[in-house]
């Protein structure tokens, strides 16, 4: 899966030089080395290309990476998080450019991992909504918009969101800053207004962006992010997987979107329009869930003629995602066995398998990737990502 974590360690390996190429492994070596991949090679080239810190990639990049591969794209170094990656047998693929001193490491993203996302989406708890009629949902709820700690704020009373349970983000004001484009409309900008979950930020999501900026020759794009107990309101079950934080994130690193609203209304208001300068609304195929008091959420954009019915092309939805996961879990085990003889090997604990929690899923690593940063006299900077270890 790709998410906010690999966007995030995207966004450091690009700061590392001038101009950054991923390379995006198959279907077929990651199958060998990690197990199905949740999203095909067509969608992982997709996504990629979508995060806005990436300017190239390398489709049916090696799984290993040698001193060869570097020094076929002119590569200084590679860089990857500070986590291990390993082959089927259970060896460091970064091996032998560590051995020539031409590796580098970037931080990764705490609170976040693809084996914590696919636990939730495993897990599907029953109860994972269930406290919203607790007396800390109602002081979570309290605390939007007051000011307090952080911790309270983001997180609620607990240190986590009544909605999203699981998620140990802990989202920053540098974090966003760090994230979003600073920039404000232009003069003959179309200002376009789209609102949605963006749950588990997906090839489908990208694709009705791309063609929601198309629109335009100088779109400007907001995106309108629900919180978490709208988006369970009208979606149930156990969604969203993502707090409106980590979704808040995922939405900033697409290349297609110029603004995020953070906790946007669910009705298309006229005082939103107003305040945005709204030339153009959209919505895509999918079916409109009526408000809270059964009103038509697009009544305000709908009765200006402002609204307009994008078709991405594409019928890929969260629950999609969510069905691929559990089709697969039974592939975590042997995954699992690799990560235990690679800890009796070298007596390092790999990719968080000390967790007995989390270990069972850890094959879902399906994103690996080299990086390449160009750098100002013109040589390429490599670094490989395992995309599943954010």
């Amino acid at each position: 899966m790709v998410h906010y974590g690999h966007s995030n360690q995207l966004r450091q390996a690009k700061a590392m030089g001038d101009y950054l190429i991923v390379g995006v492994h198959t279907d077929g070596e990651i199958s060998q080395h990690k197990g199905p991949p949740v999203f095909t090679q067509d969608e992982r080239y997709k996504m990629v290309r979508a995060i806005k810190w990436v300017d190239e990639i390398v489709e049916g990049a090696p799984y290993v990476t040698t001193l060869e591969t570097l020094d076929k794209y002119t590569s200084d170094f590679c860089v990857h998080g500070d986590d291990i990656t390993l082959t089927v047998d259970g060896k460091d693929t970064y091996e032998e450019v560590k051995r020539s001193g031409r590796y580098r490491e970037c931080k990764r993203t705490q609170g976040v991992s693809t084996t914590d996302l696919v636990g939730r989406m495993l897990l599907m708890t029953k109860a994972h909504h269930s406290n919203i009629g607790h007396s800390d949902y109602q002081q979570h709820t309290d605390n939007f918009g007051k000011v307090g700690p952080m911790s309270t704020l983001i997180q609620g009373p607990k240190g986590h969101s009544p909605w999203t349970g699981v998620s140990q983000f802990l989202q920053t004001s540098q974090k966003i800053i760090q994230f979003a484009s600073g920039q404000e409309p232009q003069p003959g900008d179309t200002i376009i207004y789209v609102a949605g979950a963006f749950d588990l930020f997906h090839i489908g999501h990208v694709d009705f962006l791309e063609a929601v900026s198309r629109l335009s020759d100088k779109p400007y794009v907001i995106v309108g992010l629900h919180f978490d107990q709208e988006v369970n309101r009208y979606k149930g079950k156990n969604y969203p997987i993502m707090n409106v934080h980590e979704r808040t994130l995922s939405v900033l690193a697409c290349r297609y979107v110029s603004e995020v609203v953070i906790g946007a209304p669910y009705a298309v208001t006229r005082e939103l329009l107003d305040h945005f300068k709204v030339d153009l609304v959209c919505h895509g195929k999918t079916d409109v869930h009526p408000d809270k008091d059964g009103s038509d959420p697009y009544a305000e954009p709908r009765k200006k003629g402002i609204l307009h019915t994008v078709d991405s092309m594409n019928s890929l939805t969260t629950d999609s995602i969510v069905q691929r996961i559990i089709k697969n879990r039974l592939f975590y085990p042997k995954r699992l066995t690799v990560m235990h003889a690679y800890i009796l090997r070298t007596g390092r604990p790999g990719n968080r398998t000390h967790y007995p929690s989390i270990a069972s899923i850890m094959r879902y690593q399906d994103i690996p990737m080299i990086l390449y940063s160009k750098s100002q006299k013109g040589k390429y900077s490599m670094r490989y990502h395992d995309g599943f270890n954010q």
